[in-house]
């Protein structure tokens, strides 16, 4: 019974190895894949590309790990819609991926950036143009400008669980319109995307016996840009959130925060902070930084003026130092600091004098000064 068993899934595996998924084949295999890595979301690379997430892919050598990446939709209006594996009869079960106008079921997995287990959040079409909503995407928004930002609130558990059904699995049943989504018109993964899968498949590095479920290229910016700068590697994190980055949002458990109470933080790690104003209150810890020396001499000689633009301002406490030249006032201005009131004109008033010798003279010798003076004039010679 043992080795009738074991023909059988040695038979199941090189049916999983021959067959590409792509082609729409039914693959199972004995063993789950591995949990979903952590990683960031690079740069959406211009307008009309659709973010599809990465999963993990099976091969002779076990699961190895697709990048996610940016694609390129068959024609406009489509979403892609993600593959997922499946427990079901003791093997896991891959289904593929697949392009339409509407994003059906993918087993509740929770891959991120817009794929929180049920539908899809991370943007829309309208006529021709793609909405890309940067609370879950990566997006430049000086090359991108059809852009909204929507809080999306996930429902469903997060983890990092990559498969469906089972004792451990995501415990998600399809519903009608998503069943009539994957019955109805859609298409097939591009040549790019297949590309994309079979450049991981012969990159040793993306296999989980490798990496130990953190591969090196977890997500790319194109498909099979495995080996550029904007490649993100996988990080050691808990589930997929967006980041504060300036464009978008991407993982945020990769940029370390401070807590909210960031002065209780301090405090509880016993780091000494300094107050506000050190330099004038006086030092009680040694473990306080220094003041510079000319802070020093002030502490010690309290009446130092500090130095400044204005003298009397920068320095009330210096009052006895003499000011220079330019500003001291004259000898006469300090005098006339203060003008005393203007005092009125004198008045003048007429003095009674008494008459001179010339007006008491009688009248009889004012004649004879005048008789006199003209004989005199007369016996003048010529």
């Amino acid at each position: 019974m043992t080795r009738l068993r074991g023909l059988v899934l040695l038979s199941v595996v090189m049916l999983a190895t021959s067959l590409s998924s792509w082609a729409g084949v039914f693959v199972s295999v004995a063993i789950g894949p591995p949990a979903l890595p952590v990683y960031s979301q690079p740069l959406c690379p211009g307008p009309g590309y659709i973010w599809t997430p990465g999963y993990w892919a099976w091969a002779p050598g076990g699961y190895y790990w697709v990048p996610g990446t940016w694609a390129v939709p068959p024609q406009v209006g489509f979403l892609w819609t993600p593959g997922y594996w499946a427990f079901s009869a003791g093997f896991y079960g891959w289904h593929t991926g697949y392009w339409g106008p509407t994003v059906g079921f993918y087993g509740g997995i929770n891959y991120g950036f817009g794929y929180t287990g049920v539908g899809y959040w991370g943007g829309y079409w309208r006529s021709r143009d793609f909405y890309y909503n940067r609370a879950v995407n990566n997006v430049n928004i000086t090359n991108i400008h059809t852009v909204y930002n929507r809080t999306v609130i996930n429902n469903v558990n997060v983890n990092r669980v990559s498969y469906n059904g089972g004792p451990r699995g995501i415990q998600a049943r399809p519903t009608s319109q998503e069943m009539a989504v994957e019955q109805g018109r859609h298409f097939g993964a591009t040549s790019e995307q297949v590309q994309h899968e079979q450049l991981a498949r012969n990159d040793r590095s993306q296999f989980a016996s490798a990496n130990h479920g953190l591969p090196a290229a977890a997500a790319t910016p194109r498909p099979g840009a495995f080996n550029t700068r904007a490649a993100t590697p996988a990080a050691q994190s808990s589930v997929n959130r967006p980041t504060p980055y300036s464009n978008a949002s991407n993982n945020a458990r990769q940029v370390p925060r401070p807590p909210p109470d960031y002065q209780q933080s301090r405090a509880s790690a016993n780091v000494p902070r300094p107050p506000q104003n050190s330099y004038l209150l006086p030092r009680t810890s040694e473990n306080v930084t220094r003041p510079s020396s000319y802070q020093q001499q002030a502490h010690r000689y309290g009446n130092v003026p500090r130095p400044g633009n204005n003298t009397q301002e920068s320095a009330p406490e210096a009052r006895n130092v003499p000011r220079p030249a330019t500003m001291q006032r004259p000898a006469a201005a300090q005098q006339h600091a203060y003008n005393p009131p203007r005092q009125s004109a004198p008045q003048y008033r007429a003095v009674w004098r008494p008459p001179s010798q010339r007006q008491v003279m009688q009248p009889h010798q004012a004649g004879a000064q005048r008789s006199s003076g003209g004989s005199h004039q007369q016996g003048r010679p010529r």
